[in-house]
């Protein structure tokens, strides 16, 4: 059997094993992240070298950017302008102060730690994990106890964060000589890959959303196709903005914003009526699983071939690093964010630690990768060392924390009024 037969084998073995098991260590410290990041690792040639995609990056690349343009696609179409204003204080401060100060925090700290990296490719690697992935976070983010505002900031945050931060992304690499983008210079990547790809992706999903809800008010299209739909929504975009030599994920970022604003926008009453025996908001349900298979496998990998090798190379800078960006770098952002909200100290430590850091960081790397940017195999294994270490600390510390957060909202919520947090939920008895 070949190599790549072995490779298929190995994560279809580890996709299914997961499955049958995925509702039993869904109540666990072992994360789904944690159960495919340590199985490519195992996999990898750091172990046992049945999965090694090294010799041809191509498959390694397209799997990760379909499944970060689909996250990006299906999280931004979720997101309403409400989420941002009306009662939602936590993920607009969140993202309009602590992101740009954790992607100044960490451009600081690297200058400090990673010697030998010019200033942009410093920025780069604040740029590229400052996004977080709730997806990641589990319990952490779902648990009953944990209120809905605290639920709700997290999954919004990691939401937009990633879409929000691409164009820093793009520019901190524009300023690094010898890379695509320093090519056309900044006043042309802000024209192509911020304003067209934007543009195109706001077209794409707002005709499209557009187009589906007149087709569901006549009756002409079956379910299974309207599942479909978003796909097609998203794959348009994200080439469109590639072939135009912009950027993709903004494009598809852009473009699921828009399609989820035009189907909220144009359900009319009459769709209503002709759907009342579905739910006529999860048009993306299948493309929001797809998205989420893809990113699971899409960890394997990055354990296989990102992570175990990195860790061969591991050194105290960039383990330092690590620890740090995902706690000062993170947590006193959010708590400066945070200040004057209202929100005990409890909830502002439980915000801060679950920054974690996944898909959007091991992609945005690889992008770096492909650019041939100088410190590109130090900036690799500092991102690949970070996300690694974010998989495991915050999946085993998810279920304990989001349980001991719980019983203190509890005890809170029974002596104080008015409490910002909201009410907790009682646990079943």
């Amino acid at each position: 059997m070949s190599g790549g037969a072995w490779t298929v084998v190995a994560v279809a073995g580890v996709t299914a094993a997961y499955a049958l098991g995925s509702r039993r260590l869904s109540s666990t410290p072992l994360s789904s992240a944690i159960v495919f990041v340590g199985s490519g690792i195992l996999l990898g040639p750091a172990a046992l070298d049945l999965v090694d995609l090294r010799q041809d990056a191509a498959p390694i690349i397209a799997l990760l950017e379909t499944a970060l343009a689909l996250v990006l696609f299906t999280d931004a179409m979720t997101v309403r302008r409400r989420d941002l204003v009306t009662g939602g204080f936590l993920p607009g401060r969140l993202l309009g102060i602590g992101l740009p100060l954790s992607i100044g925090a960490g451009w600081l700290l690297a200058w400090l730690l990673l010697p030998g990296l010019t200033v942009w490719e410093l920025a780069l690697v604040g740029a590229i994990l400052a996004p977080t992935d709730a997806a990641l976070g589990g319990t952490a983010v779902s648990h009953p106890r944990v209120p809905a505002l605290v639920r709700h900031g997290l999954n919004v945050e990691s939401g937009l964060n990633d879409g929000m931060v691409l164009p820093f992304f793009v520019l901190f690499l524009a300023a690094i000589p010898g890379t695509h983008y320093a090519e056309e210079g900044v006043a042309g990547v802000f024209w192509r890959a911020l304003v067209l790809s934007t543009v195109l992706g706001l077209l794409v999903g707002g005709l499209g959303g557009r187009l589906l809800q007149w087709s569901r008010a006549r009756g002409w299209a079956t379910g299974e196709w309207r599942q479909a739909y978003p796909l097609a929504l998203a794959a348009a975009s994200y080439e469109l903005a590639v072939v135009t030599d912009g950027s993709g994920f903004i494009a598809a970022w852009a473009a699921g914003f828009a399609f989820g604003f035009a189907l909220r926008r144009y359900r009319t009453g009459q769709v209503r009526e002709a759907f009342d025996q579905e739910d006529p908001d999860r048009p993306a349900e299948f493309a929001e699983n797809l998205g989420g298979l893809l990113a699971a496998i899409s960890l394997l990998v990055f354990g296989a071939v990102l992570l175990g090798p990195a860790l061969e190379h591991l050194n105290w800078r960039i383990l330092l690093y690590a620890v740090l960006s995902l706690t000062l770098v993170r947590m006193l952002p959010v708590a400066l964010s945070l200040a004057g909200s209202g929100l005990r100290l409890p909830t502002v430590a439980y915000v801060g630690w679950f920054g974690l850091r996944g898909l959007a960081s091991v992609v945005l790397a690889l992008l770096v990768v492909e650019e041939h940017v100088p410190g590109v195999e130090q900036l690799g294994r500092v991102v690949a060392i970070t996300v690694g270490l974010s998989v495991l600390l915050h999946g085993v510390s998810a279920v304990a924390l989001a349980e001991r957060y719980g019983r203190w909202l509890g005890r809170t919520a029974t002596t104080t009024r008015d409490l910002r947090e909201g009410d907790p939920v009682q646990p079943e008895k």
